[in-house]
């Protein structure tokens, strides 16, 4: 045979050694094969809502594929009914602990990009966060910035017609145990009157403590069962100073004895205690709680138990 076909021959079956990766779904993925589909992020990611559309890998992914590492109560969230939704792979940031996945989702009126948590070790799923998308239609430009850290920090910025910037941003990093919290919580605009999303609202409520509380809409407390009848998770969001003020914390504390809990986290200076009295809670900051609400205000109130609805009985 001579020379230039036996290098014909043998690139021939090298190549067709090389498997493509078949990311549709219809076949169980290696774990090594799903997360070689997201390129390595290693230096600061920047991007804003008018070109994330474009970054990622043209190669589409499967709801299939996706739901054979993230549980698919987790994906509905994102996708609600939308029967062909398209996912792309937009990066990984890996970390001792964890992998973060970035990822974009397709549907038929809006592009979203969100994260994806993993287990370094077995790869599970640990939590998930919307960072951008293209829906939203006003006058600001929204953007997001990853560190090494990583934060991820969400902006939006206008020119006003004083010629002055306004803007609003919002830093959250993961923690082990306690999911994404609040890290940076700045803005020189008026707050915005919204809903409040609470992270935890759906989670069983069957232990003693567990309710909701709350001063009005904006000023509120929302515990949860925990791992045991000692531990609860909650949520906590409060306004001051006529909302020029925001504190938002997300975790879980433990009960000391019947009336009184605790809320502290390693590598996280911030304490605060829980009085249980009748049908109230008070809060009470005892450490430094400076990353989870602004400069003037602190986790220090008292709120009142809600009444729960009861439940319509069957005809």
């Amino acid at each position: 045979m001579p020379k230039r076909l036996l290098w014909i021959f043998l690139i021939s079956l090298f190549a067709c050694g090389e498997k493509k990766i078949d990311l549709s779904g219809a076949t169980q993925l290696k774990p090594k094969d799903f997360l070689s589909v997201f390129p390595i992020i290693a230096n600061n990611f920047i991007v804003a809502d008018s070109n994330f559309t474009k970054i990622a890998d043209t190669s589409k992914i499967g709801l299939k594929a996706i739901t054979q590492f993230i549980p698919d109560t987790v994906i509905a969230k994102f996708i609600g009914k939308e029967k062909n939704p398209n996912f792309y792979a937009v990066g990984k940031i890996l970390k001792e602990k964890e992998t973060y996945l970035l990822l974009n989702i397709v549907l038929r009126h809006k592009t979203e990009m969100i994260v994806l948590v993993l287990d370094s070790k077995n790869n599970h799923w640990l939590a998930s966060k919307s960072l951008l998308d293209n829906s939203t239609q006003d006058d600001y430009v929204h953007s997001l910035n990853i560190n090494k850290e990583p934060t991820f920090l969400q902006s939006q910025e206008k020119n006003s017609k004083d010629n002055l910037v306004k803007f609003s941003r919002v830093g959250w990093v993961y923690a082990s145990g306690v999911g994404f919290m609040v890290v940076v919580n700045d803005s020189n605009e008026s707050p915005s009157k919204s809903n409040i999303i609470n992270p935890i609202d759906t989670l069983t409520h069957k232990n003693k403590y567990s309710a909701d509380f709350e001063i009005d809409t904006r000023n509120f407390i929302s515990i949860r069962d925990g791992k045991n009848a000692s531990n609860y998770t909650f949520f906590i969001h409060f306004e001051k100073n006529e909302g020029s003020c925001i504190g938002e914390l997300k975790g879980e504390f433990k009960m000391k004895d019947s009336k009184h809990g605790v809320y502290t986290f390693n590598g996280d200076p911030c304490v605060i205690d829980f009085n249980f009295e009748d049908q109230q809670v008070t809060v009470k900051e005892t450490g430094a709680c400076g990353n989870h609400r602004g400069i003037k205000c602190f986790f220090d109130d008292q709120y009142t138990r809600k009444k729960e609805p009861r439940n319509k009985k069957n005809k």
